[in-house]
C-alpha cells in the first residue's frame, strides 16, 4: 500500500502509467500497481488515487480516512498523474475512486460542451461518461481555473476581468502547464469568447512558486490558478472576473467505478462531500502550502473538525 504524501505543492505532470513509472520520494516502482494489496475486483478493498497535485491528494486522503473509519479497507495510490493517466486505470478497476473536478472533467468527455453553471455541468457530466464510470453527490466545494494577474498589472491597465483585457495595449503573455495551451478556455478560448490575444509560456507546476515568480518578473502577465489556492491572497493576485463563462463551475466531485460504488463506500463519500466547503479547501491548501503540513494529518485534522463520523 502506498502512503506516501508530500508536502507543499507537486508539479503536475502527465505520468506514463508503466512499470517504470516511480513516485516522487518513494522506491516503489508503479503507483498503479497493487500487487501489494488484496485490492482489485474481489471487493476486499477499494483503490483510492489521486492526481500529483497537492490538493487532489488532501480531498483523496479525506476519502480514505472517511471510509477507514466506517471499516472500508483502502489501498492508496496516489500521485499518479493527470487524466491522460488515471482515467484509463479507473475505467478498467485498477483504481477505483478519484477526487475529481465537474467542468474540466465534462469538457475532457465533451470539449463542446455548452453547460456553464454548477447544475448544469453536474447533470451533462453524469451524461457524458464512459459506460462503468459514475459521479457521487458533488460538493459545494470548488477548485477551478481562474486567470490571475498582479495588483500592480490590474492597476496600471484597468483590468479587473477578462474583458477588459482587450483593451491592453502592451504584448500579454499567459503562464501555465503546457497542456492548457490545447484547453478550450485556454489562448484559443480567450481569443473567441473576449478577442483576447495572449502569447504562451508553459510553467510545470500548477500555479506554483515557479508561476507566482514568473508572474511577478513580468515574464508572464497572466497566470492560470486554481481558484482554492491560498497563494492567490498571500501574493494579493487579482482574480479576473469572467462574465461570458469561459471557465466551466468546477466543483469537487468523486469520480467511482461503478462495480465500487456500493451504498457502504457511496454514503460515506455523499457525507464528506456535502460537509467540504469552499472556505474548507482553501484552508485545507494553506496548511500544505504555508504550513506545510502532510496531506494524512490535514485530513485527519478536518474529520475530526466536522466530526462526521
Amino acid at each position: 500500500m502506498f502512503t506516501a504524501i508530500k508536502k507543499g505543492r507537486l508539479v503536475a505532470g502527465l505520468v506514463a502509467v508503466s512499470a517504470t513509472v516511480a513516485l516522487a520520494g518513494c522506491s516503489s516502482s508503479n503507483p498503479l500497481d497493487t500487487s501489494s494489496s488484496s485490492a482489485g475486483g474481489d471487493g476486499s478493498a477499494i483503490v483510492i488515487g489521486s492526481q500529483a497535485y497537492y490538493s487532489n491528494e488532501i480531498i483523496a486522503e479525506i476519502y480514505a480516512q472517511a471510509l477507514e473509519a466506517n471499516g472500508v479497507t483502502v489501498t492508496r495510490q496516489f500521485n499518479i498523474g493527470q487524466r491522460d493517466a488515471y482515467l484509463p486505470a479507473l475505467e478498467s478497476g485498477e483504481v477505483q475512486l478519484f477526487p475529481e473536478y465537474s467542468g474540466n472533467l465534462l469538457q475532457y468527455y465533451d470539449p463542446e460542451t455548452t453547460a456553464k453553471t454548477s447544475d448544469d455541468v453536474y447533470a451533462a457530466l453524469k451524461g457524458a461518461l464512459p459506460e462503468g464510470l459514475e459521479v457521487l453527490d458533488q460538493s459545494p466545494a470548488t477548485d477551478q481555473d481562474s486567470y490571475n494577474v498582479t495588483k500592480e498589472f490590474s492597476d496600471a491597465n484597468g483590468v479587473t476581468s477578462l474583458e477588459d483585457l482587450a483593451k491592453v495595449t502592451t504584448p500579454i503573455t499567459l503562464g501555465g502547464n503546457s497542456e492548457l495551451q490545447t484547453r478550450p478556455y485556454g489562448p484559443q478560448g480567450l481569443q473567441s469568447t473576449y478577442g483576447v490575444t495572449v502569447g504562451f509560456t508553459p510553467i510545470e507546476d500548477s500555479g506554483g512558486p515557479l508561476t507566482i515568480q514568473a508572474l511577478k518578473d513580468n515574464t508572464v502577465q497572466l497566470v492560470n490558478i486554481y481558484s482554492a489556492d491560498p497563494n492567490i491572497s498571500t501574493n494579493n493576485l487579482v482574480t479576473l472576473e469572467d462574465p461570458k463563462g469561459l471557465f466551466l463551475a468546477s466543483n469537487i466531485v468523486p469520480l467511482i467505478n461503478s462495480d465500487a460504488a456500493t451504498p457502504e463506500v457511496s454514503d460515506v463519500i455523499n457525507k464528506v462531500s456535502a460537509a467540504l466547503t469552499a472556505a474548507d479547501l482553501v484552508e485545507l491548501n494553506s496548511q500544505s502550502v504555508n504550513d506545510q503540513e502532510s496531506a494524512d494529518k490535514i485530513a485527519s485534522d478536518w474529520l475530526a473538525k466536522v466530526k462526521l463520523f
